[in-house]
């Protein structure tokens, strides 16, 4: 016996400290470590390398081949915003650690309306993210193995079931699957970068000398902006890690700081080699191979890391898809939190998974598949621009955070965000201006609708919140009067169903009344004569049914019922079979008599399930 003052033995103690952190940490096993953060939210981002670079060569060879020449500076401009874009996010992990990014500082401070923009940019952006990172990853495999090319949508669909099921597992279980492929993929970029650059410069892949020109002349700062905007969809998925802290293990906002840190490095590095590459060959799109698959060619030759560089390519375009069945259900559950979408999108299993966000997510990008069958550069004029209005409102919104904290160094910290937010707003702009007509209209319906969806769904909440009360203490309930209680029990036919619903009616308090609805005259006969014989106790009351309707019959008499002063309670006895494919076999009238109970009577409405094999 342990006295007051007594130190208990550490051999008894210290079982039971390691049981209480092994309760409290069970489900942090299910959560993310720094690298599996790195695989599980950040391919979205890392396997945009595979178009950022041509997407700025895209551009600039309208002016000429020697413009390829300011791939280089251009990639170091979208670099340098790459890293206050880090920095940025760094900064709103810090603040925000509940996760939401760009939702979250909105919210808080730049009011309702800016956070509403900043959630349908979001939704947008997560659902786009799936379509394009899985249509892309087909029209890559189907580019290498030609009998593919007429089945994208269906190979789209089958990547979306797969990636589905693994996130419904839990996002952990995804982190470990993505480890592989993440690094294989890294590791191959960063070996065509390194070979490319110590190899001569291949005939082969830049398709003839070009004229030097002076490139600032000839194609003007219009053309370098468009380049900066479309060079811009590398930094897509920059905000995912912010966007679903919660998912990391503890320290969850440390953790989640060193990966962005680590992306945001490891990103940088691939697109400046990338382009770097590009420059010091003078690599040129063409219509039968990307650029990328040009690198490498460069770098290997044609031989099996040729392939194996493009079929990893492949794999995590499609696995990137999975960054935001990371990030969307944890802005789900956050926008739930604030009854702006359904709570049911706030539940979270064991695992912990938000299920109804990872399965609307998949619903809602099979759609978008379908819609477009599974044609890449469809999306893409609608892709980048939801992004852009992200990061510009979450920068815009830590300017306000530093104005009104006024902490040390906030000076710099404030005027770092405000240049940030200054050129993602720039790229936006000449972005959707540029891509309006391709597709970027869109966005002018999509987000304004899903804006409006937000509000009418909180609005909706704050009227039912406001009709039931809530946060008001009611008056004091008052106690039923004895002898005004009715419980009320349906019978169809004697059987064991009828006896155990019985048997459960008198453990109930108040009087007991079995009803039967009068729609066959002789079965009535037989069930009233057995119902004498076996004398329960409890009365049958047998209604008239003109109209050979139970629901009206039921409805009506417990209505009456009600109104004499009663307080009933219906209970409904219903057979359960214990496989769900012998369900249609039952009576189905259940479920509607228990909607109209509901709907049209103030009764208590009561199951009982009654279990079959």
């Amino acid at each position: 016996m342990v006295g007051v003052g007594d130190t208990p033995e550490p051999s008894k103690v210290l079982p039971i400290v390691d049981r209480r952190v092994r309760r409290l940490t069970r489900g942090d096993k299910f959560r993310l470590t720094a690298v599996g953060g790195l695989a599980a939210l950040s391919l979205d981002a890392l396997s945009s390398v595979a178009y950022g670079p041509e997407a700025i060569v895209l551009v600039l060879v309208t002016a000429g081949a020697s413009a390829i020449s300011l791939t280089l500076p251009i990639a170091a401009a979208i670099t340098a915003l790459l890293l206050v874009l880090v920095l940025s996010y760094r900064q709103v992990i810090a603040v925000h650690p509940d996760g939401g990014g760009a939702y979250a500082v909105a919210k808080r401070q730049l009011g309702r309306g800016a956070a509403l923009l900043a959630a349908a940019s979001l939704v947008v952006d997560y659902v786009l993210t799936v379509a394009v990172s899985l249509s892309a990853g087909a029209a890559s495999l189907a580019s290498a193995f030609p009998a593919l090319a007429g089945d994208l949508l269906p190979l789209t669909l089958v990547g979306l079931a797969v990636l589905t099921a693994v996130n419904l597992i839990g996002v952990a279980e995804s982190a470990k699957v993505l480890m592989g492929p993440a690094a294989l993929f890294v590791g191959l970029v960063v070996a065509v970068i390194v070979v490319g650059l110590t190899r001569p410069r291949p005939v082969a892949v830049i398709g003839g000398e070009h004229t030097p020109f002076d490139p600032v002349v000839a194609i003007g700062i219009i053309l370098v902006l468009k380049a900066f905007a479309a060079g811009c969809s590398a930094l897509t998925g920059v905000e995912a890690i912010a966007n679903a802290v919660p998912a990391f293990r503890e320290p969850r906002a440390r953790r989640a700081q060193h990966t962005e840190v680590a992306l945001g490095l490891l990103l940088g590095a691939l697109l400046l080699g990338l382009s770097w590459l590009i420059r010091a060959h003078g690599v040129l799109p063409r219509a039968d191979v990307t650029i990328l698959a040009q690198l490498s060619a460069a770098a290997f030759g044609t031989g099996w890391l040729f392939y194996l560089t493009n079929l990893a390519v492949t794999a995590v375009l499609v696995l990137a898809a999975n960054t935001s069945f990371g990030g969307l259900p944890v802005l789900l559950s956050l926008l739930a939190k604030d009854r702006r979408v359904p709570s049911l999108f706030a539940l979270r299993s064991e695992r912990p998974v938000f299920r109804y966000g990872v399965t609307a997510l998949a619903v809602v990008a099979a759609l978008v598949l379908i819609a477009v069958d599974a044609e890449t550069h469809r999306l893409l004029p609608v892709y980048a621009v939801g992004v852009f209005i992200g990061f510009t409102l979450c920068q815009t919104g830590l300017v306000r955070h530093w104005w009104r904290d006024r902490g040390p160094r906030w000076v710099a910290r404030a005027a770092l965000n405000g240049f940030g937010a200054a050129l993602t707003a720039v790229a936006a702009l000449v972005l959707l201006i540029e891509k309006f007509t391709e597709g970027a209209w869109l966005l002018v319906i999509i987000v304004p609708a899903l804006i409006l969806m937000f509000a009418h769904v909180e609005d909706y909440y704050g009227r039912i919140a406001s009709e039931l009360r809530l946060g008001h203490t009611p008056p004091r309930p008052e106690a039923t009067p004895v002898g005004r209680e009715l419980v009320v029990v349906p019978v169809v036919a004697m059987s064991e169903v009828t006896y155990r619903a019985l048997t459960a009616a008198l453990r109930m308090h108040g009087d007991i009344v079995a009803v039967a609805a009068a729609i066959d005259p002789a079965s009535i006969k037989r069930l009233s004569a057995r119902w004498k014989d076996w004398d329960p106790g409890i009365p049958l009351v047998v209604l008239p049914c003109p109209h050979r309707s139970l629901i009206a019959t039921l409805v009506g008499y417990v209505r009456k019922q009600t109104a004499e002063g009663y307080a009933v309670t219906v209970l409904l006895a219903h057979v359960e079979p214990r496989r769900w494919w012998h369900r249609p076999l039952h009576n189905p009238r259940g479920p509607v008599l228990t909607a109209a109970l509901r709907a049209r009577t103030e009764a208590v409405v009561a199951t009982l399930a009654i279990r079959v094999d």
